[in-house]
């Protein structure tokens, strides 16, 4: 992972976010809701339709769209370990995620530095509003290089998200924004 300056010291945060008041009906916990009832769903097979044939790769990032309608996406993620996302946000959605298999590291801009944790296989994290985080797949101990598989709601459906950087002054900066159908940076 490679973020500018010397800000990056990591520490521990809070699994669950405050709630905010958002552009869409749906709050934080119905997001959170949704991503275990899509992991369920994927659990059951009910989408292996949409999975590659081989399995994820293991080289690099996959996704594929499981839901979409006017105030909901649903995505289902494969994490490579050690590879990023590079920071950023998620523009005026709210999302939340469930780890199905594997881990996830997440690194999460508080306002002065960077904190990370860990997210495992069954765990979930909810992103409020003016979240900046990176999403790196993380090794396990029964297989360092296996692949994570994640799923990921957002409302409304994500649309922008900007990327950024830790300064020298231990500040962020937006480097760009980008128009996007899906978690491409994610």
């Amino acid at each position: 992972m490679s973020f500018s300056g010397s800000a990056s010291a990591v520490a521990a945060f809070p699994a669950v976010p405050p709630a905010v008041s958002s552009p869409t009906r749906l709050r934080l916990p119905d997001l959170l809701h949704t991503t275990d009832r899509f992991a369920d769903e994927v659990l059951r097979g009910c989408f292996n339709r949409l999975l590659p044939h081989d399995g994820p790769p293991t080289d690099a990032r996959w996704f594929t769209r499981l839901h979409a309608d006017d105030e909901l996406d649903v995505w289902l993620i494969s994490w490579v370990p050690g590879h990023t996302t590079e920071l950023h946000d998620h523009g005026g959605s709210l999302g939340a995620l469930t780890v199905l298999s594997g881990a996830l590291h997440e690194y999460r801009w508080d306002g002065e530095r960077l904190r990370r944790r860990r997210l495992d296989a069954g765990d979930q994290a909810a992103f409020p509003l003016g979240w900046v985080h990176d999403v790196v797949g993380a090794p396990t101990l029964a297989d360092p290089a296996t692949t994570t598989l994640s799923v990921h709601a957002y409302s409304p459906p994500l649309t922008a998200m900007s990327y950024y950087e830790v300064t020298e002054r231990a500040a962020l900066r937006r480097t760009r924004t980008a128009l996007t159908d899906g978690p491409e940076g994610q």
